[in-house]
Formats: C-alpha cells, sequence, structure tokens
C-alpha cells in the first residue's frame, strides 16, 4: 500500500465502484457532500483556491491544485507539520469507476501521521463509499 521512495512515502487506496465518474466528483467536489464523509470545508474546486477541513480533532490548510472534471482532483494537505498532497483519480472501469486516492509527501519521521492517514483514508473511502450509494 506504499510507494517507497528515498525521501517521501504515499498512502495510496484503490477501490472499484460501481457509480460513474460524474457521481464520485460531485462527492469529490461539492462542499456538503465532502462534509459528509471527510471534513467540514469550504472547498471550491478551482485551481488556486484555498480552503480549510475542519475536524473535531483539528485543522487542515489545502489549496486545490489540479482541477480535470470527472477524472483527477488535487490539492495540497497540511496539518501538525505534514506537508502532503492528496491526488484522486478516476478512471472508467467497467460498469462502474477505480477510484484512486494518493496521499503523498510523508516524510521517513513521519511515522504516526502515516500510520494515521492509512487507518483515517481507510474510514473516510468507506464513508465516501456510503455518500455514493445515497446520491448515485
Amino acid at each position: 500500500m506504499t510507494t517507497p521512495s528515498a525521501e517521501t512515502r504515499s498512502v495510496v487506496l484503490e477501490r472499484d465502484v460501481p457509480y460513474p465518474p460524474e457521481t464520485i466528483w460531485r462527492a469529490l467536489t461539492q462542499p456538503h457532500l465532502i462534509a459528509e464523509w471527510l471534513m467540514e470545508n469550504d472547498f471550491k474546486p478551482v485551481v488556486g483556491h484555498r480552503f480549510g477541513l475542519r475536524a473535531d480533532w483539528g485543522a487542515v490548510d489545502c489549496e486545490v491544485v489540479v482541477v480535470d472534471p470527472n477524472r483527477t482532483l488535487s490539492y495540497t494537505w497540511a496539518a501538525y507539520g505534514l506537508e502532503s498532497v492528496v491526488t484522486w483519480t478516476l478512471t472508467p472501469a467497467g460498469t462502474g469507476t477505480r477510484l484512486r486516492m494518493e496521499q503523498s509527501g510523508f516524510r521517513q519521521d513521519q511515522e504516526q501521521a502515516y500510520q494515521g492517514a492509512t487507518y483515517g483514508w481507510q474510514r473516510f473511502i468507506g464513508a465516501l463509499e456510503q455518500v455514493l450509494a445515497r446520491i448515485n
């Protein structure tokens, strides 16, 4: 589940989901839906838009870096000394979509953050799948 590198490593999760990319894109880019599966936010799918994610444990500062509708969404993720990038890739697959999430940029001395992200993204993506089932 990791991409080894001399400098940093990544958390990568891939799932085949039975929904079209357009449905997944909505859940990844509409603030009220993001709040249901990830965190409260002021997200806008506009390159350069700075936004925050807020939860009871703290906040994440983000900036949108890539918006390719129904294909790729990428944003920076900065919290508690972690400077990383989250990239969502949507690829049509059979009757649904291959959903890929990669959070890259974990330094070797950030084991706790890496383990937390590994656990957290499993939960977030599980919640995302529940939102997708509801809005499809």
